[in-house]
């Protein structure tokens, strides 16, 4: 077991991916050239040469419709977003083709893509550049959405990512890039759709994912503070969301909190309290609560940007009102 940052973990497991199979390749814009905005593609052409490490024009539509073009033709490409925001530009080709290509053509054909999307609020990046959308994509059948928290999940997930023969999103939250963790040695793999327990508890159930897990689990120290144990789960993968880990939990805990760091109308919060409010009601002992940001495009402002983030108090001033 080895501890190293998130980028790093992105990077081993491209790599490890491009070694096993030569169909893998990598395309986006200044990923070959500068290795990427976060270097989470640093030295790939390097090692694998430009032909598998390609620099694209900045054209979203043009870069996910050679993806899928690339798939249908028997590669296993690799589809850099730069920036999640862009990925608006490119929804024809997300949603009406790559999507959708295999349940039209009654499943002769596989459409093996993946789109890394680096999402999330970082240092003023402002309204363009700064968004959680991930709830965009569970309205689409045909798609798979994963998220990790950590560099473990973040190299399980984009090599089961890669391996998988469906389309699947993958979005990295921008501000984890830094962040260290322990990854375990060898051929490591996350499931696509298994959610994980990162802290047991009795008394709510607190669901997240990606960067905002880490604030739930402060939270979760603080109200152990005052005698309230929170179990915590990690989604990990939003599209199929794992219903059995949820509601195991919840059955123990009769509370549930979901907290994210998208905009809370219409966000994955709201998907899974509308699951657990149709197959779980009777067990819950306290309303449904969700956490997400205000209905507003993120400022540029540093001091009106950190109005929509979600910070410990408010997780931890949430949970004590249900318990």
């Amino acid at each position: 077991m080895r501890s190293i940052t998130f980028s790093e973990a992105t990077l081993e497991a491209m790599s490890e991916e491009m070694e096993r199979d030569d169909r893998v390749f990598i395309m986006g814009e200044d990923i070959a050239r500068q290795g990427g905005i976060f270097g989470q593609f640093k030295g790939l052409p390097q090692r694998f040469g430009f032909e598998r490490v390609k620099d694209t024009p900045i054209s979203e539509t043009a870069i996910v419709g050679a993806g899928v073009g690339a798939a249908l033709a028997g590669m296993r490409p690799v589809v850099d977003m730069h920036f999640a925001d862009f990925l608006g530009v490119a929804m024809d080709e997300v949603f009406n083709q790559m999507a959708k290509i295999r349940y039209m053509f009654g499943g002769q054909t596989i459409v093996p893509v993946v789109l890394r999307a680096p999402d999330g609020i970082i240092r003023s990046a402002a309204a363009q550049h700064s968004q959680c959308i991930e709830s965009w994509f569970l309205h689409i059948p045909g798609l798979k959405v994963v998220i990790p928290s950590n560099p473990a999940d973040a190299k399980g997930l984009l090599k089961s990512a890669i391996r998988d023969d469906n389309p699947v999103l993958y979005f990295e939250h921008k501000v984890l890039f830094p962040m260290k963790g322990e990854v375990p040695d060898g051929d490591h793999l996350t499931p696509i759709g298994k959610a994980s327990i990162v802290r047991e508890g009795k008394d709510i159930t607190i669901i997240s994912y990606s960067l905002m897990l880490h604030r739930v689990l402060e939270a979760a120290k603080s109200l152990a503070g005052s005698g309230i144990e929170a179990e915590v789960i990690d989604l990990r993968t939003i599209s199929p969301i794992d219903k059995e880990t949820i509601f195991e939990s919840i059955a123990k805990t009769k509370r549930v909190m979901i907290v994210h760091e998208a905009v809370k109308t219409g966000g994955v919060g709201a998907e899974i309290a509308a699951i657990i409010a149709e197959e779980m009601l009777d067990c819950l002992d306290a309303p449904i609560k969700r956490l997400g940001a205000p209905y507003v495009p993120i400022p540029f402002s540093p001091v009106l940007e950190k109005l929509v983030k979600i910070g410990v108090e408010d997780i931890v001033n949430a949970a004590q009102e249900i318990c």
